[in-house]
């Protein structure tokens, strides 16, 4: 797992040049950025020994903290999407196979931001036994992608402790990494 060969095809190894203009789409897209960037990072080269730790009996495993952020990952694109979340299950794919969707999922979905300039249309919309529950793309941001981006600490912090330390040459400033 430690060499995935994959990585040059998937988005975020370095962050998208920035736009010029501060609109609320280019903001909203920039931070979703943010959350790729670290999410590549976060997870680049686990090894099933860091898949498998966690740091309590009580804690998510890193893989099930790697289930949680593409869960949150499909809640910011089918927000772009103007999609229904239904709930997922990923219990099929590999590592590596979540990894490139969420990646994936966030770059799609930061790309849709970019171009928008109202974001009042990009609801979050939950399907539930009662009906649908909508918010506001407020509601987006300290939802699901800042919580994206605190289990992203996470699983740097995790993978210290299992000890496959984090890539220190990526810079979350720069966006890049550096040389």
């Amino acid at each position: 797992m430690n060499s995935q060969e994959n990585n040059d095809s998937l988005p975020y190894a370095e962050l998208p040049e920035a736009s010029s203009n501060y609109t609320a789409g280019t903001v909203a897209a920039r931070m979703v950025d943010g959350l790729g960037f670290r999410y590549f990072w976060a997870s680049e080269g686990l090894r099933s020994e860091d898949l498998s730790f966690k740091p309590s009996a009580e804690a998510r495993t890193t893989d099930e903290t790697i289930d949680h952020i593409l869960g949150l990952s499909t809640v910011i694109l089918n927000s772009a999407l103007h999609k229904v979340n239904e709930g997922n299950d990923f219990s099929e794919l590999s590592f590596i196979e979540k990894r490139e969707l969420t990646l994936v999922n966030l770059k799609t979905a930061a790309d849709i931001f970019r171009k928008s300039e109202d974001l009042n249309q990009f609801t979050v919309v939950f399907k539930g036994s009662k009906g649908n529950s909508e918010y506001p793309f407020w509601n987006q941001i300290n939802g699901p992608i800042a919580d994206a981006i605190w289990h992203c600490g996470q699983l740097v912090s995790f993978r210290r402790a299992s000890g496959n330390p984090f890539n220190s040459k990526a810079s979350m400033f720069m966006g890049k990494l550096r040389e």
